[in-house]
């Protein structure tokens, strides 16, 4: 039976194992301190499902509820650092799952717009941005596929569930010199994380390395 820490106990452990993982992401090769400095500002273990509290800071993907997952560490500092984003940037992210890609995003752009198939998740989410004070998120429940056509077009796109090819409607949603993120699946039925740059007449694919992701489903889920 695993012991139960403490608050004190908890924060500390929490604190040190979060240098950890900062001082880890950039021996991986993250080195934009904006973002290191979002992902240390924010709390990850508020984004974990309880039993999974103490593993908050390690570097792997956890489960999260309704068969989801919150990504690792590295490829939400992968991905985010690969979208070049500013202050002013308008963002779309494509899954909320628990909210943690979304709340790094928020610490560094002007606004984010969330969207997410399943209600729960959005519900408890929002709570946890209400909770960490982060006021520049607007989130709906939708297909994330179909992207958000009211508050098109976008800076910087980012996709947080692996597509069996390129969403046309993200792409119509992207501004011209806009970049998307997205892992993607290939012919062989891999997934690779793809870097997509919109220039004036065409789109610019980069391949950036492979990774695993649920999938990206159409509608919005039917939950009891």
């Amino acid at each position: 039976m695993p012991v139960r820490r403490d608050g004190d106990t908890a924060a500390v452990d929490d604190q040190h194992h979060k240098i950890q993982l900062i001082m880890s992401l950039r021996n991986q090769g993250i080195r934009d301190t904006r973002v290191l400095s979002a992902m240390e500002r924010i709390p990850r273990e508020h984004f974990v499902p309880h039993m999974f509290a103490e593993q908050a800071y390690a570097d792997q993907s956890l489960p999260i509820e309704c068969g989801q997952t919150i990504s690792q560490p590295y490829v939400v500092g992968y991905m985010t650092e690969k979208l070049k984003i500013d202050d002013r940037c308008k963002v779309l992210e494509v899954g909320t799952g628990s909210g943690y890609q979304t709340a790094i995003l928020s610490k560094l752009c002007r606004r984010v717009y969330t969207v997410e198939r399943y209600r729960t998740l959005l519900r408890d989410a929002e709570e946890r941005f209400k909770t960490l004070r982060l006021t520049n998120i607007t989130a709906i429940v939708a297909d994330g596929m179909k992207g958000w056509a009211q508050q098109a077009p976008f800076d910087r796109i980012i996709v947080t569930a692996a597509a069996k090819q390129m969403p046309e409607d993200l792409l119509d949603q992207l501004k011209v010199g806009g970049i998307m993120i997205l892992p993607l699946e290939n012919e062989e039925g891999d997934q690779e994380l793809v870097k997509v740059t919109r220039h004036e007449e065409d789109f610019e694919a980069e391949v950036l390395l492979p990774v695993r992701f649920v999938p990206l489903v159409a509608g919005i889920a039917k939950e009891l």
